[in-house]
């Protein structure tokens, strides 16, 4: 259900004033806006199904519990009053109070109808209530981090997880509050909370110390995240593994393999990522030139610049420019 997307962007600077906030940077660069579904009064048996889609997925156990199944994870996740289920990557889900009760797709449109009359949806049998309250965070851009992109198919949090912080518990108390609310600006405020609950989400997945793989889970460990805080602050600078490693006091071959098994990539290549998922930011949100885009991202001249990024986006800058442009008319540019 759409209920006016809201980009997450417009961060305000760290408190030293100088260190990039990689996990906000990340997401910047995705364009994320937030929708929200509603409330949802289920009453066994019930099950639901939800649509395949690409946008991320929140879901709030506020009653009773569920039994949660996601494409693509393997396992059944059971959710109880006050846990929190992120999906990072979209996709198909369902839940439902037991296994073997039936399940019925959610009806396009429902929940935005629900919303609009200020009641939430009310379905299944006689039996015991759960009530959920469900969201979706879109992409404005299709996932190109490293980063985000190995995070795992489900972030559990469960309630009173030691790694949470107090501000998820108080962030999921208002918005279970709020989704009964037909006060206005209700919708604005369930956005800003569910923007605070993926957030505290992924931060409480990281401090966990529990990733399988390689990603956001790199910014658990100290030197790696302070690599990646001065790639993402300075991409333009002409980073080499000796200067990175250098920067955060480890040797290059100690820090070379550790950046790699920590990320995924090679330090040079997380910057050459790094350098076009941000030329496309700029080019689809700023004024700067096509020469500008390209020595805010480290090249030295807009026709290396143009070969790389077609050959990273398989279109040329100015080209995907006139296709995604979201802000002003830049300035004129040779190149195209």
């Amino acid at each position: 259900m759409s209920m006016g997307p809201k980009e997450l962007t417009g961060r305000p600077e760290t408190a030293d004033g100088h260190a990039t906030d990689v996990l906000a940077d990340v997401l910047d660069a995705m364009r994320l806006s937030t929708l929200i579904y509603g409330r949802l009064e289920l009453y066994a048996p019930w099950g639901l199904q939800f649509p395949d889609t690409e946008a991320a997925q929140i879901v709030v156990a506020v009653r009773g519990s569920a039994l949660l199944s996601v494409e693509g994870a393997s396992t059944l996740l059971t959710l109880s009053a006050g846990d929190l289920a992120l999906l990072p990557h979209g996709g198909g889900y369902s839940v439902r109070d037991a296994e073997g009760s039936p399940v019925r797709s959610l009806e396009a449109g429902s929940c935005h109808r629900a919303r609009a009359l200020g009641t939430p949806i009310r379905m299944g049998g006689d039996g015991p209530q759960t009530t959920l309250v469900t969201g979706a965070f879109q992409f404005g851009v299709p996932p190109r981090s490293l980063l985000f992109e190995k995070l795992p198919r489900v972030i559990h949090v469960a309630a009173g997880s030691p790694q949470a912080s107090p501000s998820l518990a108080s962030a999921l108390q208002l918005l279970i509050a709020e989704s009964t609310s037909t006060r206005p600006g209700a919708t604005v405020v369930m956005s800003r909370l569910a923007d605070i609950l993926l957030v505290q989400a992924i931060r409480t997945y990281i401090e966990e110390g529990g990733c399988q793989k390689h990603g956001l889970c790199a910014l658990a460990d100290p030197p790696i995240a302070k690599a990646l805080a001065l790639i993402h602050e300075r991409p333009a600078e002409p980073w080499t593994v000796e200067s990175l490693a250098a920067a955060v006091a480890l040797s290059r071959s100690g820090f070379a393999a550790r950046f790699s098994a920590q990320v995924g990539d090679p330090p040079l290549e997380y910057l050459a990522r790094w350098r076009m998922t941000k030329a496309a930011q700029l080019l689809r949100e700023s004024t700067l030139s096509l020469s500008e885009v390209a020595g805010h991202t480290g090249y030295q001249s807009e026709a290396s610049f143009n070969r790389a990024f077609k050959r990273w986006e398989g279109i040329a800058p100015g080209a995907y420019r006139r296709e995604r442009r979201t802000g002003p008319a830049p300035a004129a540019s040779a190149g195209g």
